[in-house]
């Protein structure tokens, strides 16, 4: 068995692991939310454990590149998650999702909700594991991939530190940000997330067929976030609660930046 292949086992095991804790905590507190910071924390995990494997295998300089991009990424969007939901009961998804488990509701959060997000997590970061192996010397593209990387983790983080400012000002109760990075998009950070992975596909890409072969990873990330679990669910919930979010929609950009419509 190559070592490729054991790594992709064992980290599989080290994602299982992050999610497996993170269910842990949700059955004794009695609320999921915290899933939800075990997404960053498994995606560091699964870096760090992939590079310790990959010692003497990969290029060194590209094995440091995208463990640190991914886990300081992983580090911050966790540590920001738990920051915002600080002091708050269970998720508004969460309750609407356990209110249909036809049993116990820990083992079905545990079926649908934590499982699934380990096996996610393993195969969105499937870029960052074959890059580890990649023996192919630091070149442009892990430059360009580097420069992507930056351009969508300010986009995210930028994004997350003016929503939080505003949501937490009770002046703007009811209110649609729409200011900032909020002005030329309506989500800076699903867009910032979709560029982070985009940015480490692109340290992965030239590793080969199956550097190459990862791309599936970046298109499902940026599935989720622009088309299906993110901008959607999101968006039907604010056009429902806040009024003046459909005139936000009609002039704002729904992904990607742009100058927002005239009126």
């Amino acid at each position: 068995m190559s070592a490729l292949a054991v790594n992709l086992a064992v980290s599989a095991c080290a994602a299982l692991a992050v999610v497996l804790v993170a269910f842990a905590f949700g059955v004794v507190l009695g609320r999921h939310r915290g899933v939800d910071i075990a997404w960053g924390l498994g995606f560091a995990a699964v870096a760090v454990t992939t590079y310790l494997l990959s010692a003497g295998d990969g290029d060194p300089v590209r094995r440091a590149v995208v463990t640190a991009l991914t886990v300081v990424w992983g580090l911050r969007l966790a540590a920001h998650i738990a920051w915002r939901g600080w002091g708050h009961g269970e998720d508004r998804r969460y309750e609407r999702l356990l209110a249909r488990a036809p049993g116990n509701r820990h083992i079905y959060a545990l079926g649908v909700v934590y499982l699934l997000q380990g096996a996610l997590i393993w195969f969105i970061s499937l870029p960052v594991q074959v890059a580890q192996y990649s023996s192919d010397p630091a070149d442009a593209w892990l430059a360009v991939g580097v420069v992507v990387w930056l351009v969508g983790f300010g986009f995210e983080t930028v994004g997350d530190a003016q929503l939080l400012r505003f949501t937490r000002d009770p002046a703007n109760a009811g209110q649609v940000l729409d200011t900032g990075l909020w002005r030329y998009t309506r989500h800076p950070n699903y867009f910032g997330d979709a560029c982070v992975w985009w940015g480490l596909y692109l340290l992965a890409a030239t590793s080969g067929w199956a550097g190459a072969a990862t791309i599936l990873s970046p298109l499902l990330m940026t599935w989720f976030l622009a088309a299906k679990t993110g901008k959607p669910l999101l968006e039907a919930s604010l056009l429902q609660r806040r009024p003046g979010y459909a005139d936000y929609v009609d002039r704002t950009s729904g992904f990607i930046p742009l100058p927002p419509r005239s009126p």
